[in-house]
């Protein structure tokens, strides 16, 4: 077991009393029944988690609308266990909603894990969408400096000539100043 599903089965133990509930569904190998926790009615926030990040890990795809909405969860918890569930889970629609939640003015609260689930991804929706979301959090007193080094880092990450304009802008900015001198570093010189 990995540390982020050692945090996310400790955390909804102690959110869902524990019980046979949960110990069943953490213990259950049918992807089956893991499913019907999403579809069935009346389901807790807790055990639809659970079961979208055990399908998530096994990559079976039925989990993909119930993890892309808790990615999008005002728990951060929760964001980063769907982040790590949607990074496994190999489904090729993955990048396209990342980037939307990424760059989505009315949700950049909740963008951080959208933002670094494209970097890992790196898919070729990836650096347009750090690019987009970078460049909007370059205005004087943006309060989310946290998805702005995010997006830098990213940005480095994946090593794309595209990037090199809105880091140098963010040179300017000192919170991501080095932030910015480390991902320009990463990024081959054009010749």
């Amino acid at each position: 077991m990995d540390e982020e599903s050692r945090s996310l089965t400790e955390r909804l133990r102690a959110e869902s009393g524990g019980g046979a509930r949960y110990e069943r569904l953490v213990a259950t190998g049918d992807t089956d029944e893991l499913a019907g926790v999403l579809t069935e009615p009346g389901q807790p926030l807790w055990a639809r988690e659970l079961a979208a990040f055990r399908l998530g890990l096994a990559g079976d795809r039925r989990a993909f609308e119930s993890l892309v909405l808790l990615l999008n969860h005002r728990d951060p918890q929760r964001c980063a266990s769907a982040a790590h569930a949607l990074a496994r889970l190999g489904d090729p629609r993955t990048a396209r909603a990342a980037a939307a939640l990424a760059t989505n003015e009315l949700r950049v609260a909740y963008a951080l894990q959208p933002v670094r689930l494209l970097a890992e991804l790196a898919a070729p929706e990836s650096v347009p969408a750090l690019i987009t979301t970078l460049r909007r959090r370059l205005h004087p007193h943006d309060p989310y400096r946290r998805v702005a080094l995010a997006c830098v880092d990213g940005l480095g990450t994946l090593k794309d000539t595209r990037a090199r304009p809105v880091l140098n802008e963010a040179l300017a900015h000192p919170a991501l100043a080095e932030a910015a001198v480390r991902a320009l570093a990463r990024i081959p010189r054009q010749r």
